[in-house]
C-alpha cells in the first residue's frame, strides 16, 4: 500500500503533459492496473534520471549537444521542387543563419495554409499566381526606345493588363508626361526632348514599377499534404500574408525570425528558432534533444530581441572580460578593459579555467564552512 502512495506521489510531481501521455499510452494499450502502475514507475525513474543536479553545467552540455552533431553536416542546398535555378538553404548554412540571427536571409521562405473555403487545388493555385509579385519587367514581351518622339515603347505579353500596367506608370511615374496606349503598345512619353541616356534611365524606372503581387514573394509552389493545399513561396511578406482573408493565419509561418518577431513577437521568434533548428537537424539525420536548442533560443531571446551568438550579441555581452577576449578580438577587450579600468570578478566557467581557479560549477560551486573552534570547546567541557 506505502509502495502504491509512493508511486503515485512520484507520477503527480511530473508535468502535466507527461501524465497526460502515460494515460493516453495505458488506454491505447488497453493496461490493466497494475502494468499501467509498473509503467509510471518505469516514466518517473527515467524523467529523475533525466534531471540535471544543481551545478551542472548545462550550458556547456548543450554547446556540445549541438557542435559536435552540427560538425558532421553538410554544406548542401537543395533544388526548389518545381522551379529552375532556385535553391533553398539547408544544413550547415541554414543552421548558421538561424544562431547568427542573420537578417538578410539566403533564401527567405513562407508556408501558407489556407482556410477550408479556399482548400482546393484550383483555388491554391489562383492564390499562389494573385501573390507573386509581378514587375513591369515580368510582363513585357518587347521594350524599346523612341528617340524621335523621346519615348519608351513597350508591348506586353498579355494585351490585357495594358490598362492596369498604364496606370500603375502614370501614378507611380511624375517625372514623365505620361503613359498610354497607342494600338497594342503602351507609350511612355518624356517631358521635352532628351538623349538616350536619360531615355534609358527612365526605360530602368518603368521596369522596376511594381505592379500586382506582394512585395518579397518571388516565385510560388503549390503541394498537396494530406488534405490540406500548402503554398511554398521564395521571399516572405508575412505581415501582407496574414491580413489576407483566404489565409490560415494559426498555421501559415515564415523562416524569417525576424520577421515573425516583428510581426508576430518574441515569443513566436524563440518557438520558429527551435522549429527550424530542429528540422535542421532532423533533415541530416542528427538526433539533438530539443531542450538543447530550446536553451539556446531562450538565452538568444530573454531580453526581448534576437541576440546572435557571436561577438555582437550573446558572447560579447559576457560580464567577464577574459570570456569575452578568449572568444574573439582578445586585444581590443583588453585594452578597453585597461582603459576603462575595468575588474573582473570571475564568477564564470571560462576565466577561471584560464588562470587555473576551480570553476564555479558542481562541487566548486560550495564553500566548505567547518566550525572547529566551537567543536574543540564542546569537548573539552564533556
Amino acid at each position: 500500500m506505502s509502495e502504491e502512495l509512493q508511486t503515485n506521489s512520484l507520477i503527480e510531481q511530473l508535468p502535466l503533459k507527461i501524465r497526460e501521455e502515460v494515460d493516453k499510452v495505458a488506454s491505447a494499450k488497453k493496461l490493466n492496473k497494475a502494468q499501467k502502475e509498473k509503467l509510471e514507475v518505469e516514466i518517473v525513474k527515467a524523467y529523475n534520471e533525466s534531471r540535471f543536479e544543481p551545478g551542472d553545467v548545462i550550458g556547456i552540455i548543450a554547446a556540445q549537444s549541438i557542435s559536435e552533431p552540427a560538425t558532421q553536416m553538410t554544406m548542401r542546398t537543395y533544388h526548389f521542387a518545381g522551379t529552375a535555378g532556385i535553391r533553398v538553404t539547408y544544413g550547415l548554412p541554414r543552421l548558421i543563419e538561424i544562431f547568427d540571427a542573420k537578417k538578410e536571409l539566403e533564401t527567405p521562405m513562407m508556408t501558407i495554409f489556407l482556410k477550408s473555403a479556399h482548400n482546393s487545388a484550383e483555388g491554391a493555385r489562383k492564390f499562389a499566381e494573385d501573390i507573386v509579385e509581378k514587375y513591369v519587367e515580368t510582363l513585357v514581351d518587347t521594350v524599346s526606345l523612341n528617340l524621335g518622339d523621346s519615348a519608351v515603347e513597350m508591348e506586353l505579353t498579355n494585351k490585357g493588363r495594358n490598362s492596369t500596367v498604364v496606370n500603375a506608370i502614370n501614378e507611380a511615374m511624375k517625372d514623365v508626361a505620361g503613359a498610354k496606349t497607342r494600338g497594342d503598345k503602351i507609350v511612355v512619353v518624356a517631358k521635352g526632348e532628351i538623349d538616350v541616356k536619360e531615355l534609358t534611365k527612365i526605360k530602368e524606372k518603368v521596369m522596376n514599377i511594381h505592379i500586382t503581387g506582394l512585395k518579397g514573394v518571388n516565385n510560388a509552389v503549390v503541394r498537396r499534404e494530406g488534405d490540406d493545399w500548402i503554398i511554398n513561396t521564395i521571399g516572405s511578406n508575412l505581415e501582407s500574408i496574414l491580413g489576407m482573408k483566404e489565409v490560415d493565419s494559426t498555421r501559415t509561418v515564415t523562416n524569417d525570425i525576424h520577421e515573425t518577431a516583428t510581426v508576430l513577437g518574441i515569443e513566436a521568434a524563440r518557438n520558429l528558432m527551435k522549429m527550424e533548428a530542429m528540422k535542421t537537424m532532423q533533415e541530416q539525420g542528427l538526433d539533438v534533444n530539443v531542450r538543447h536548442i530550446m536553451l539556446l533560443g531562450d538565452i538568444m531571446t530573454f531580453g526581448g530581441e534576437i541576440k546572435s551568438i557571436g561577438r555582437y550579441g550573446v558572447a560579447g555581452a559576457k560580464t567577464s572580460i577574459l570570456a569575452r577576449a578568449a572568444f574573439e578580438e582578445t586585444i581590443k577587450h583588453l585594452v578597453k578593459a585597461s582603459l576603462r579600468k575595468d575588474s573582473d570578478s570571475f564568477t564564470g566557467i571560462f576565466e577561471n579555467v584560464m588562470i587555473g581557479q576551480v570553476i564555479p560549477s558542481g562541487t566548486g560551486m560550495f564553500d566548505l564552512i567547518s566550525k572547529i573552534g566551537e567543536e574543540d570547546s564542546e569537548e573539552k567541557e564533556e
